[in-house]
């Protein structure tokens, strides 16, 4: 699973199979955490993410809305500048 971004230790992941993603989300991993959070609304749909995180990834993906539904949308995996 490709790292789209990494910042304050967490790392923002999508899978790149098709039948594996619906709805269309990513995948957040920080520490022993993980969560599933939708692209479309940034609300956390699987997983043990602490608020703190969940909060920063789902700033990051406002942030970042456009370009993770191009790489959903297209499967091609490009970096994204992570959150500062």
């Amino acid at each position: 699973m490709p790292i789209l971004s990494n910042f304050y230790g967490i790392l923002i992941k999508m899978y790149f199979q098709q039948s594996e993603h619906n709805p269309p989300h990513i995948h957040a991993i920080y520490g022993e955490y993980t969560g599933s959070i939708k692209i479309e609304n940034g609300e956390l749909i699987e997983g043990d993410l602490p608020i703190r995180a969940l909060k920063l990834v789902q700033e990051w993906l406002q942030l970042n809305k456009t370009q993770v539904l191009e790489v959903w949308n297209t499967q091609k995996f490009k970096i994204i500048h992570p959150l500062k």
